[in-house]
């Protein structure tokens, strides 16, 4: 390997387009609301809680349903579902002892469905 390697991750130069820096700067989302974006983005990179996602556009379900229907145990499911409880993803109501899980909103399956557009795309 040679030692004059090009290091095409860095930018030897300074500002050629401040105009367009300056504008992007101020159209930049603030941080904490970035870091959230990121946060959320994580949820969905767990095979497992995209399944249950899944399963929830379907229909509203059950731990127990859900827990039949992916061939898993239910606390393995309860605690996916507890993430994406605290996600804003999904949301419960109570039917006696029985917890009824759905979708929180139409947001969920706009942000499942574009990921999957993205993904048929290539």
């Amino acid at each position: 390997m040679s030692n004059n390697k090009v290091h095409l991750d860095t930018c030897s130069c300074s500002v050629i387009h401040e105009d367009v820096v300056n504008e992007v700067k101020k159209a930049m989302p603030p941080e904490e609301k970035l870091y959230d974006l990121a946060e959320l983005f994580k949820v969905f990179g767990d095979t497992t809680r995209i399944k249950i996602l899944h399963a929830l556009f379907e229909a509203e379900m059950c731990v127990c349903d859900i827990s039949i229907l992916l061939g898993m145990n239910q606390s393995a499911i309860s605690h996916q579902l507890r993430v994406l409880k605290q996600a804003g993803l999904v949301k419960f109501r109570k039917e006696g002892k029985v917890v009824y899980y759905s979708l929180d909103d139409e947001h969920v399956k706009n942000i499942f469905e574009q990921g999957f557009i993205h993904i048929n795309h290539k």
